[in-house]
């Protein structure tokens, strides 16, 4: 399923016009990605006066920003805090679980300082339990997170039941500080405050290849040459070989979702009533939210399929009227998908493969609020911060182990994964 048929290209105000790059050019800092991590760097490093270019192959959102699932969670998606402790050390980890549990906060100011129409609410985000086992588990974990400030709280059947209205979940946490926004809208609304600070923002402009020369970094854009100081690329899950290695130091997930049109009270009414946005805890996780115009939004983990797009649209299909039992009879009208990115530690990555060349990618599924962090962080090291004074540590690029076999093999493994959920969810809660 293609993005063109995503209800956030639908219902999304009009992106600015898109322009090519029609000759050379110099500039002080390139950006490769027109995404949220690119643009919120751009719009950074623009308004520190810095001159910024930044490249996009396709239109701007073309990928996992513009494709995703909006939620606004304020959490990495590492288990415990032990878990962040062996993957960034000692020297990192305070920062970035404060970083990570302040994510959703910033992300919010932001479209409030710059005032862009999105349709954010901060409603909060609810994670339910699949089963007694992952409420353990869960529960667990969130105590251990609260030590350090995460404010999560425990719902009992009747609030889950009352602020969500999904069946087959008996427990679940609440995060305060979650939300949602209208991805599509937020892309188009940082590129325009992109622009207006004095970035130059390039659709339909691919980097084919760059090299360093001279202390300088040259990049051929669309047959044109761009010299810039500083490159900072941004590719996330549609990373190529352009830096070498980047492409096999994550693992390509796809997030696949489905949208219906406005849909009768009797049928969205029951759903997450109070704006909350709902995921819950299989190993293949559902995630939902209800849009201000009345559409209903269900989404999963999905994966690549020969000669298409993605697979896995119809786990989601089947689970949308068992959890939503209103939506038995409703249209799924938007179908799409868009490439995540995972890594090994599950933490997001930053690194420095060479002089004037920085990269930050791998959001684990949590991007649409940890993208503008790493995009923040991405454009102070530009401008000089020290590396050690950042919430990243700067890490190797290190392959991601037997990713070939689990790209191959992903659609196996999912459905393993899915019988297993299948089994257990709604067992014995």
């Amino acid at each position: 399923m293609q993005i063109p048929n995503a209800l956030w290209r639908v219902t999304a105000p009009d992106p600015a016009p898109a322009i090519r790059l029609e000759g050379d050019l110099r500039c002080d800092v390139a950006v490769i990605g027109g995404g949220f991590t690119g643009l919120r760097a751009a719009l950074d490093l623009a308004e520190a006066g810095a001159s910024v270019a930044v490249f996009e192959a396709g239109d701007v959102g073309f990928g996992a920003s513009g494709r995703s699932g909006g939620q606004v969670n304020p959490m990495l998606p590492v288990a415990v805090p032990d878990d962040l402790h062996r993957a960034v050390g000692p020297k990192y980890f305070e920062r970035m679980a404060e970083t990570s549990l302040k994510s959703a906060d910033d992300l919010f100011d932001l479209i409030r300082a710059y005032q862009i129409q999105c349709d954010a609410r901060q409603k909060g985000w609810i994670r339910v339990d699949h089963n007694r086992a992952a409420r353990d588990v869960s529960r667990r974990n969130a105590r251990l997170w609260n030590a350090h400030g995460a404010d999560f709280d425990f719902l009992e059947w009747e609030d889950v039941e009352k602020l969500t209205g999904a069946k087959g979940y008996a427990t679940g946490t609440l995060s305060a500080r979650g939300g949602a926004v209208q991805p599509m809208a937020l892309v188009r609304g940082l590129d325009r405050a992109a622009r207006a600070a004095g970035a130059q923002i390039f659709s339909f402009s691919p980097v084919r290849a760059m090299a360093r020369k001279d202390a300088l970094w040259c990049l051929s854009v669309s047959d044109h040459t761009v010299v810039a100081s500083t490159v900072i690329v941004t590719t996330n899950g549609y990373s190529d070989g352009l830096v070498k290695g980047l492409k096999g130091s994550v693992l390509p997930l796809f997030s696949t979702q489905m949208a219906t049109d406005p849909l009768e009270e009797s049928e969205i009414d029951p759903i997450l009533p109070q704006g909350h946005t709902i995921s819950d805890t299989r190993r293949l996780i559902m995630y939902a939210r209800r849009e201000p115009g009345g559409q209903m939004c269900f989404g999963g983990i999905g994966f690549r399929k020969p000669l298409v797009d993605a697979g896995g649209f119809g786990w989601i299909l089947k689970d949308a009227p068992e959890t939503f039992p209103s939506l038995k009879r409703v249209k799924w009208r938007y179908l799409w998908s868009g490439q995540i990115a995972l890594t090994e530690d599950r933490v997001p990555h930053l690194h420095e493969p060479a002089p004037g060349l920085i990269a930050g990618l791998g959001y684990n599924g949590r991007g649409v609020a940890m993208s503008h962090v790493m995009g923040r962080e991405l454009a102070r090291r530009a401008l000089g911060t020290p590396a050690e004074d950042l919430p990243f540590p700067v890490a190797k690029i290190l392959p991601y182990k037997f990713r070939l076999p689990q790209v191959l093999g992903a659609g196996l493994a999912m459905a393993f994964l899915r019988m297993r959920d299948r089994l257990e969810w709604k067992s014995d809660i």
